[in-house]
């Protein structure tokens, strides 16, 4: 019986980072209408291709099956040599991606023949992809984790031909001093070498975001982040404080005002007193309509150089990172190169340049656009990849991360995520996969990582199993190719299995599932995730809200 595959395109999108000479690059698809079905429990299909990579070589396979509870037995051959037999999960409501390791030598260039046997197998898609691949998932697609037996060294350490950042960490956002404090011993434990203070966590008010930058820190607040540097130096994580005199302000700093300057030292010396080295000026997410990018790019050098000179009076080694206006994208348009422009020919050259990527949340960060990006501001860049974070929405991205091109480290220095808030501990777990990437580039596996850090952060099987069907809830925006950091996986597929025929069944079970999990957390990680656990609970009572208008 010959049938026709209807996998929407966008699900075959590479996501996967890639670079010339890399597994990563690697994709070969099996033509949707090169698949027979000869008898009820066999799919066989004819391809064609010449170019196969060295080992790791997987095979995705998107399938369902009628007996999920003990798992359906797989056979697959390819070339007539068996190359798997074991029971795959699946399910019989909806598709799930499976990505099945089969040896280089089972392939060969030309045609090859492939055969996939399994007790009422339904299978959609098939096809070849390199250990950085991840597709993308939709609402009929389950994104699944796959735990391991134990944890290994995670991040294991780089061989000695890859290269991974010099500088790898993260920033908070918002959070407490007594965040950052809880955050450390697993920076450490994720072989990361850096934390930044997010600017708003100095702020007057986060409730609304209020920011008197010009006033002297409250003692509490000052006493909360000076244990933090401290902290910081015992664990051999470097510190580096960071401000900003506009955003969220009603006296934004006059540039040109010798006062406002000396008010806004303040805390630089206070900061410099401790022993800290590294600083950070921020003027992102700024109103620059009608002003001169050239003049205002200049005017922003100027102040970061007078700051730095300054720092290197009692601290010759002091190191400055400023964030611009501009600071995502190739650099190519023409407001952005007039300010990054005259930027980076009046900055002090040591100073470094933080840069989002390819845009300012992007499923992809590559390394023509760092290059380009670069090459017009003229100075050193630390990527500031804005994954996992939420912006403080109620949500959760917690799969791994995923698009980032494994040289990037031959264009950038350093790279820092930005987390979720409030949920510092579930943050944990996408952080360990940025560690993961960010030492060792080339080698980074995403499907691996993300069952790795769950196995580093749980110690006992039902804590790791609350974490996996966490991380299966909310696999984060990337998963799903999209850009909002508000994107909420659990409340828009319930609102999709709203519409089906049989819809309140279908969603009555996704609010019971998430509803375990919740339960699930609750008594694996006893008082630990309460962030976390109020998110899921926010999500729970808007879905039975919804339930309760829809029965009328």
């Amino acid at each position: 019986m010959r049938r026709r595959f209807h996998l929407p395109l966008s699900l075959l999108v590479f996501i996967g980072a890639a670079s010339a000479g890399t597994p990563a690059e690697f994709f070969c698809r099996i033509p949707r209408t090169s698949w027979t079905q000869p008898n009820p429990e066999a799919w066989t299909a004819r391809f064609s291709h010449d170019a196969w990579p060295k080992e790791p070589i997987y095979l995705f396979i998107r399938a369902k099956a009628g007996n999920p509870k003990n798992g359906t037995m797989v056979e697959i051959r390819l070339n007539s040599s068996l190359v798997l037999r074991r029971r795959l999960g699946l399910a019989s409501d909806f598709w799930r991606f499976k990505r099945l390791a089969v040896p280089a030598a089972s392939v060969r260039s030309g045609l090859n023949t492939i055969e996939i046997r399994g007790k009422r197998l339904e299978i959609e898609e098939a096809f070849f992809a390199g250990r950085r691949f991840v597709p993308v998932h939709d609402f009929r697609t389950e994104f699944e984790v796959e735990l391991e037996a134990e944890a290994r060294e995670t991040p294991a350490e780089p061989d000695k031909d890859q290269n991974g950042f010099k500088i790898r960490g993260t920033k908070g956002w918002a959070w407490t001093p007594e965040q950052y404090l809880a955050e450390i011993p697993y920076l450490v434990k994720a072989k990361m070498n850096f934390l930044m203070n997010c600017y708003t966590s100095l702020f007057s008010s986060l409730d609304p975001f209020v920011n008197t930058w010009w006033e002297p820190l409250p003692e509490a607040k000052k006493r909360g982040f000076e244990m933090v540097v401290r902290a910081c130096r015992e664990n051999g994580i470097t510190f580096c404080f960071a401000l900003h005199p506009q955003l969220f302000s009603e006296r934004p700093l006059d540039l040109s005002s010798s006062e406002d300057f000396d008010k806004l030292w303040q805390h630089f010396a206070w900061m410099q007193s401790l022993g800290v080295t590294w600083f950070s000026v921020s003027y992102d997410d700024i109103g620059v309509e009608g002003l001169d990018k050239s003049v205002l790019g200049d005017a922003h050098a100027r102040l970061v150089n007078k700051l730095l000179a300054k720092l290197r009076e009692k601290t010759p080694l002091a190191q400055m990172v400023f964030c611009p206006v501009y600071y995502w994208g190739c650099g190519e348009t023409p407001e952005s190169r007039a300010y990054l422009g005259a930027l980076g020919r009046t900055l002090d050259p040591e100073v470094y340049v933080f840069w989002t990527g390819d845009g300012v949340v992007t499923p992809r960060i590559t390394a023509a656009c760092a290059q380009s990006y670069r090459r017009i501001v003229g100075h050193r860049l630390i990527i500031w990849d804005n994954y996992p974070v939420n912006d403080r929405h109620p949500t959760l991205h917690l799969g791994p991360v995923i698009g980032r091109d494994p040289d990037l480290p031959r264009v950038a220095e350093g790279y820092m995520s930005n987390p979720l808030c409030p949920q510092n501990e579930a943050n944990r777990i996408p952080l360990f996969t940025c560690a993961d990437y960010a030492l060792r580039p080339a080698a980074y596996d995403p499907l691996r990582s993300i069952g790795q850090a769950i196995a580093e952060l749980a110690a006992t099987p039902p804590q790791r199993r609350a974490l996996k069907n966490l991380v299966e809830l909310y696999p984060g925006m990337l998963i799903f190719d999209r850009t909002g950091t508000d994107f909420n996986p659990v409340l828009e597929k319930f609102e999709r299995l709203l519409e089906e025929p049989s819809s309140r069944g279908l969603a009555t079970a996704h609010l019971a599932r998430v509803e375990s999990v919740e339960n699930q957390l609750a008594e694996a990680f006893p008082g630990r995730f309460r962030e976390t656990r109020e998110t899921l609970r926010r999500h729970i009572a808007r879905m039975k809200e919804q339930l309760k208008r829809a029965a009328g």
